[in-house]
């Protein structure tokens, strides 16, 4: 199944205040796996960014200046997410503002229907306890160290590992397919993004040849003049 973890940020707390979106981020999973393809964008909110939300995500005014327009980004991010299930940490926030700004273009907003929010479900979950995107990454012990301010491209790649957590975890497996390169699409240029994704080892079905332990002994005890392997 086609999933897309989604985050953005803003230049406040409501659109219907003349506030508007900076920065969209979105990455591609299928069966809970990142697929490599992200859509990652910094946007131009033709307006000031407050000292308020720039304290938060560190975006600024002048970084801002020289990024499209969301008109000019709207249906590539549109294209991107397509018909796939959308996940979001506190929906309501993140939806409020993409769908006004779509409706502004005089394009369809993002269905509820299509919507998982991470929120809800940590709420569901463990009720009573802290259910913000820090505490859920300290819960399911996923390294978030990165995260000094808050950043849309850093926050999705947290709520992916939160997102399998909370659904039961990944599969389980020691391999690790080590370095994997996600495609960042931003104002046409291709970027790297380094991520881990766990790869499930095959079973061993055939015993250590007598050749082979007599091979180690041997390689054991002429480098080692001191080991913690009894061949005597």
């Amino acid at each position: 199944m086609r999933e897309i973890c989604l985050d953005i940020e803003t230049t406040g707390l409501d659109p219907r205040d003349g506030h508007k979106i900076i920065e969209i981020a979105c990455i591609e999973m299928f069966n809970k796996i990142k697929s490599g393809k992200v859509f990652h964008t910094y946007v131009n909110p033709r307006r000031d960014v407050p000292r308020e939300a720039f304290n938060i995500h560190g975006i600024s005014t002048e970084f801002l200046q020289d990024k499209p327009i969301f008109d000019h980004i709207a249906h590539k991010f549109l294209d991107f997410v397509k018909d796939a299930q959308l996940v979001i940490h506190n929906s309501a926030f993140d939806s409020k503002f993409l769908n006004h700004e779509l409706k502004l273009l005089g394009l369809q907003g993002l269905e509820m229907s299509r919507v998982i929010d991470t929120l809800l479900i940590a709420r569901k979950k463990f009720p009573g306890s802290p259910a913000s995107l820090d505490a859920l990454c300290k819960r399911f012990n996923v390294d978030s160290t990165r995260r000094t301010k808050h950043g849309a491209l850093l926050d999705t790649e947290l709520l992916c590992d939160v997102y399998v957590e909370l659904m039961g975890g990944a599969q389980s497996g020691l391999g690790f397919e080590v370095v994997k390169k996600l495609q960042v699409f931003e104002k046409n240029e291709e970027k790297t993004v380094v991520s881990q994704i766990k790869k499930t080892l095959p079973k061993r079905e055939f015993p250590v040849s007598a050749t082979d332990l007599e091979n180690h002994k041997k390689f054991i005890l002429e480098n080692f003049k001191s080991n913690l392997w009894d061949y005597s």
